[in-house]
């Protein structure tokens, strides 16, 4: 059982990967001094040094947080994800050791919509080809092939936070929006839903992917959907990088059934800027390709900095679990005038009734208990009155009850 409980000006926070300077400002401007920044990710040796005195991690996507490196975290209290993503955290791992992860999935919505808007302009009017021309000295001036996207067809496949926003901005721009999406939705601004997938294919000028990675995404764009698609129809994939059969579209790209893509995300992506990036759409002057920067803004990253900043600052000082991506999912109110403790534990049965067979034998009254459960892992918040000295001692107790990952008292 790892303990956890120290005064905010004792709480030590690493950040990793270059996080925006807005991460530091939040953490500051909520009084929390021990700051340690790094512009890269750290080896993994040094890693798991450094965590073995960390309380609040925060990192981007290189950081790789297996079992190991979180069982180093003998103190670690909660990760935080400043990305979309928490593939490189074993979060199976951290709830068994009652870590809670965050992540901001929708801070970058905006960056990724406009990137999308730019290249459905681009693609339309030939602009990949003509570019690629004019850097070779050819000079290709002509209006073949080339249109406005005014009422064109826009079909978005996954109409979430994403593909809403593509939809609006589309329509400002006159764009007639379709979408398709495995869960009903409702339709902002004049979009309609197709009634399958298939019709949003052969309806759609273009065709926008905005889905997660899941087994039943995993190429869901193969030579068969492509083959459905309208001959001259464009592609545009800034979702996820195994959800489009990348030979299949090179192949259709080639045969001239498509026009152009634009592509941001890939099955396999350089783990750093000196790696060399293979795909088999290099080469093609009709493709956009760009090196997984959808949500790559200033503002994006500013706006994800203070997201999670925000996250692990309410679960240290308040205890709040909301939006945890591993965790049970608890929105507390303030505490003030009470103290409150923390009890993360094995999801086991009895856990409760030991809890409160211990509050019931302090004489400390309690002012308020929540409790929630996710897979194997419980947790239960108790405000009681009384001395900081008691709540402490409490806090012990709870702590050797068997089955306990972790006890906190808030200061």
């Amino acid at each position: 059982m790892a303990d956890t409980s120290f005064p905010r000006e004792d709480i030590q926070v690493l950040l990793l990967e270059g996080v925006s300077p807005s991460t530091v400002d939040a953490f500051k401007a909520a009084g929390y001094t021990r700051i340690e920044a790094h512009a890269k990710a750290l080896e993994p040796t040094e890693l798991r040094a450094k965590l073995a005195e960390t309380h609040i991690l925060g990192i981007r996507s290189r950081t790789q947080l297996d079992a190991a490196a979180l069982e180093a975290g003998r103190r670690l209290m909660a990760v935080g994800c400043f990305c979309i993503g928490t593939n490189q955290v074993d979060l199976a791992a951290a709830q068994s050791l009652g870590i809670p992860v965050f992540n901001a999935p929708y801070s970058n919505t905006r960056s990724v919509a406009e990137l999308v808007i730019a290249e459905a302009i681009l693609l339309m009017r030939r602009v990949p080809e003509k570019n690629m021309a004019c850097h070779r000295g050819g000079w290709i001036k002509s209006a073949t092939g080339s249109y406005e996207v005014r009422d064109k067809v826009l079909g978005i496949i996954g109409y979430g936070h994403i593909g809403t926003q593509v939809g609006l901005l589309a329509e400002g721009l006159g764009m007639r929006v379709i979408y398709h999406d495995i869960e009903p939705k409702l339709a902002l601004g004049n979009a309609r839903a197709a009634a399958d997938l298939d019709e949003l294919l052969e309806r759609a000028d273009l065709v926008t992917l905005h889905v997660p990675e899941t087994p039943a995404t995993r190429e869901l764009i193969d030579s068969a959907a492509i083959a459905r698609m309208k001959r001259g129809g464009l592609l545009i994939n800034a979702s996820r990088g195994t959800v489009v059969d990348l030979d299949a579209l090179a192949s259709a790209l080639r045969a001239g059934h498509l026009a152009g893509a634009a592509i941001d995300v890939f099955p396999v992506e350089p783990q750093s800027n000196q790696d060399e990036f293979v795909s088999p759409l290099r080469g093609l002057d009709n493709v956009i390709l760009t090196p997984h920067v959808g949500g790559s803004t200033l503002e994006a990253q500013d706006n994800i900095g203070r997201e999670v900043a925000a996250k692990l600052v309410r679960y240290s000082d308040n205890g709040s679990t909301l939006s945890a991506v591993n965790f049970p999912e608890v929105s507390l109110p303030g505490h003030a005038g009470s103290r409150r403790l923390l009890h993360i534990h094995r999801n086991i049965p009895g856990m409760l009734s030991k809890v409160n067979e211990l509050f019931s034998e302090s004489g400390l009254n309690i002012e308020g208990q929540y409790l929630q459960t996710r897979g194997e892992v419980g947790y239960v918040v108790i405000d009681v009155s009384g001395a900081a000295a008691d709540a402490t001692q409490l806090k012990d107790r709870l702590a050797a009850i068997p089955g306990t990952l972790r006890a906190r008292v808030l200061y």
